[in-house]
């Protein structure tokens, strides 16, 4: 890959100039020969596949295929996946509907692999928009490469934003948060939480979100960020607290350092 984003600066001022600039940033980054190359294979290919055991067997495919969903590090679970494609997501018991986290059913119903679902990989509108995704999720991995915090900002805004208008019942969309590292992270430092908060039970983890949610969102259900203001305020909020927290780590990393040439 050729292209890599330009961030002139670090929190909410980088921030702005990402959005201010992402158009003409993702226009260019999308036709990088290299991206281009592989998204011009899957269309071309997509079509041949009927069964998972295809889609799987073929590692360019299932990259783009996992990579609109953000769930490329998963590519070596060969039998993980085949399972999530196969059952589908019919079924209450199906793996995708058990993982708690919401992009295991949208990769399994952007194919239709499994019972009851229509297969969908020679569907060109659809295929062509997951490709579209997946150029999304390459640009924010990109980003990410220079300023993690802009890539979980990114994701958040998106990933968010359609949790707060799926419909589902509250503690899901908080099981949803607590399952995807990248919201999870946003949360916890956009809410001032501590990482350990993880190792306490989960139901106990969901009301601490819900609780803090409350005192700093004015209200424990996700669906609040469908306000653009409210969206804004938690973006802006982890930026800063974010970029607080590495301000931190970098001074009491010198402080140490300087300890040890002193001592």
């Amino acid at each position: 890959m050729n292209f890599q984003p330009l961030l002139p600066a670090t929190g909410i001022a980088g921030w702005n100039f990402l959005q201010a600039t992402y158009d003409k940033q993702f226009d260019v980054f999308k036709n990088d020969a290299v991206l281009k190359r592989e998204t011009d294979y899957f269309m071309e290919n997509i079509g041949n596949v009927k069964t998972a055991e295809d889609l799987i067997g073929d590692s360019r495919l299932l990259n783009v295929a996992l990579g609109a969903f953000g769930l490329e590090e998963d590519s070596y679970k060969k039998a993980f996946l085949e399972r999530i494609f196969q059952e589908g997501t019919e079924a209450d018991d199906a793996l995708a509907n058990r993982m708690g986290d919401d992009r295991y059913v949208q990769l399994s119903e952007a194919f239709g692999f499994g019972p009851g679902q229509s297969l969908k990989t020679g569907d060109l509108k659809a295929m062509f928009d997951l490709v579209h995704t997946n150029q999304v999720q390459s640009f924010e991995a990109a980003v990410g490469e220079q300023d993690n915090s802009m890539r979980v900002a990114m994701f958040g805004e998106r990933e968010v934003l359609n949790l707060a208008e799926d419909g589902t019942a509250v503690n899901t969309k908080w099981f949803n948060v607590m399952g995807q590292q990248a919201l999870r992270e946003l949360f916890e430092t956009a809410l001032g939480l501590p990482t350990s908060l993880a190792q306490i039970d989960l139901d106990q983890q969901l009301e601490v979100f819900k609780d803090k949610s409350k005192q700093v969102f004015g209200s424990d259900d996700l669906a609040v960020f469908s306000d653009p203001e409210k969206m804004e305020k938690l973006i802006n909020t982890y930026l800063v607290r974010s970029e607080i927290a590495d301000f931190q780590a970098s001074v009491s990393s010198g402080s140490t350092a300087l300890m040890l040439l002193t001592s």
